[in-house]
C-alpha cells in the first residue's frame, strides 16, 4: 500500500515546481530581452525621424532588428504593417525566418500568422497587414501607423515605395524602418537624401559570432576583397565599375513598367557547372522582342539548386510567359540541359547553344544594344543588374551566370531580327 505524501512533501513539490516555472520565465525573459542582446546600431536612433534606414551587409542582423522594432511598436500602435520584396520573402524571412517575428517574440507576445488573410494578429489586438513590393497596387490607398520595409533595394517595382510612403499617415508619429543591403539605385539615393531619413550603417563582420561557419566560409570568401564584397559585406554604396560593359544610369533610363506586345519570347539558361544544391547559381532569364523592335527583360528566375529545381523554374518561365523557345548553354552541361528540360516538359521547344568565344566577345554586342536604347528592363532585377554593372572581364573572379543568360536571350532574339551578327560562338 502506497502512503500518501505528507503536507511537508506536498509543499516541497509545489515549491520545486514554482522555482522551476520562475526559472523558465526568467530564462525566457532573458532570451527575449532585445536591449540586452542588441548592438548599439540595432537600437532605434533618437527621434525625430520618419524613416530609419539600415544599410548593412549580409548577416548583420537586419531582419532581427526590423522584427524587434515591429515588436516594440505593436505595444502602442494597432496598425504596424510589413512589406517584403516578394511574398515568399515576407513569409520565409520577415515572419517565419530564424530571426523573423514569430521567432523573436515570447509566447505571450507572439502573433497569429493568418497566411490566407496576409496578416498578423497580435495578442493585444494589434494587426499587421502583409504586403509585397511585387504588387504595388495592393498598397494603393492602404494606411499605416508604422511600417517595416525589408530588402528595399531588391524590390522589383521601386514605385511600391511611393504607394507605401503615401499611406504612412496614421497616428501621432508615422514612421518606417527600412532594412536593406545597399545598391546604388535611384530609389535608395532619393531615400537617403530625404530630410526625414536617419541612416544606420553596419557590416557583416560585426555579427560574426552569431553567423554559421558555412556562411562565413562560402559568402565571405566569395566576396571578400572584391568590389561587390564592399557592397555585400561592408555595405558601401558603390559607383559604377568603370570596367563594366553596362552602367546603372543607362539601365534606369531605359527601365519601363510594362512591355508592349511581344513578337517573340525566349527563356535562356546558363547552367551551373556542378549538379547539386551547393553549386553556383543557374542563370535563367526570360526576355522578349517587342513589336517595336526593342528587347525586354521580363523575368529573372535564376536560382541555386539541383537540375530538377532549375529545370522546373525554366519551364515555369516558359509556360507563364508563353515563350516560344527555351535555349540552354551546353558548355558545362552538354546534353544534360536538354534532358532536364525534357524531363519536366517533354514538348517544350529547346535549342542548344555553345560558346566557343569568351564572355566579353558575346556580351559586347548586347551592351551596344543598351547604349542604343534598344533594351529595357520591365521593373527592376537587382541581382541581374549587379552582375551586369559589376562584371569587369579583366578582374572578375566569378562567372556572371545571370548576365550570361541575358546575353544568350538577347543574342537569340536580335539575331533572329537581323539586328546583330554574332552567330559564330
Amino acid at each position: 500500500m502506497t502512503e500518501s505524501p505528507s503536507t511537508s512533501e506536498l509543499r516541497e513539490r509545489y515549491l520545486r515546481a514554482l522555482r522551476a516555472e520562475q526559472h523558465r520565465r526568467l530564462t525566457e525573459a532573458a532570451k527575449f530581452d532585445w536591449p540586452k542582446h542588441a548592438r548599439p546600431n540595432q537600437i532605434a536612433p533618437p527621434e525625430p525621424w520618419v524613416y530609419w534606414l539600415i544599410l548593412a551587409g549580409r548577416g548583420f542582423g537586419k531582419t532581427r532588428t526590423g522584427a524587434e522594432q515591429v515588436r516594440i511598436w505593436v505595444r502602442d500602435y494597432p496598425y504596424v504593417n510589413l512589406i517584403g520584396a516578394t511574398s515568399d520573402d515576407a513569409r520565409d524571412i520577415m515572419i517565419e525566418g530564424e530571426s523573423g517575428i514569430l521567432a523573436i517574440c515570447p509566447r505571450d507576445e507572439r502573433p497569429k500568422y493568418l497566411s490566407q488573410k496576409r496578416q498578423l494578429q497580435w495578442p493585444n489586438g494589434a494587426k499587421s497587414l502583409i504586403f509585397t513590393a511585387d504588387e504595388p497596387e495592393r498598397l494603393r490607398g492602404k494606411q499605416h501607423m508604422k511600417l517595416w520595409a525589408d530588402e528595399f533595394c531588391a524590390w522589383r517595382y521601386p514605385d511600391a515605395w511611393d504607394q507605401a510612403s503615401l499611406g504612412l499617415r496614421l497616428g501621432d508619429n508615422p514612421q518606417a524602418i527600412i532594412t536593406t543591403t545597399p545598391k546604388p539605385t535611384k530609389a535608395l539615393k532619393e531615400l537617403i537624401a530625404d530630410s526625414g531619413t536617419v541612416v544606420t550603417k553596419g557590416s557583416t563582420y560585426e555579427n560574426q559570432k552569431n553567423l554559421a561557419a558555412a556562411f562565413l566560409s562560402k559568402v565571405v570568401t566569395k566576396y571578400e576583397g572584391t568590389r561587390l564584397g564592399r557592397q555585400e559585406l561592408s555595405a558601401e554604396i558603390l559607383d559604377d565599375n568603370p570596367g563594366a560593359l553596362w552602367q546603372r544610369n543607362r539601365i534606369d533610363e531605359l527601365r519601363v513598367k510594362e512591355a508592349p506586345p511581344m513578337k517573340r519570347i525566349v527563356v535562356a539558361i546558363d547552367p551551373a557547372a556542378t549538379k547539386n544544391a551547393n553549386s553556383d547559381e543557374t542563370g535563367i532569364v526570360v526576355a522578349g522582342l517587342g513589336i517595336d523592335g526593342h528587347g525586354y527583360v521580363l523575368a529573372d528566375l535564376s536560382l541555386r539548386g539541383t537540375p530538377e529545381e532549375w529545370g522546373r523554374a525554366a519551364v515555369y518561365g516558359y509556360l507563364l510567359h508563353k515563350a516560344d523557345r527555351i535555349i540552354g548553354e551546353t558548355n558545362n552541361g552538354g546534353e544534360m540541359v536538354e534532358h532536364v528540360i525534357r524531363t519536366v516538359e517533354a514538348k517544350a521547344p529547346f535549342k542548344a547553344v555553345h560558346a566557343s568565344r569568351g564572355k566579353i566577345t558575346r556580351a559586347e554586342p548586347i551592351s551596344s544594344l543598351y547604349e542604343q536604347g534598344k533594351c529595357h528592363h520591365v521593373g527592376s532585377f537587382p541581382a541581374l543588374e549587379d552582375q551586369m554593372c559589376e562584371y569587369d572581364p579583366k578582374t572578375a573572379k566569378y562567372s556572371p551566370d545571370r548576365m550570361d543568360a541575358l546575353v544568350w536571350a538577347f543574342t537569340e532574339l536580335f539575331n533572329g531580327a537581323g539586328e546583330i551578327r554574332i552567330r559564330s560562338f
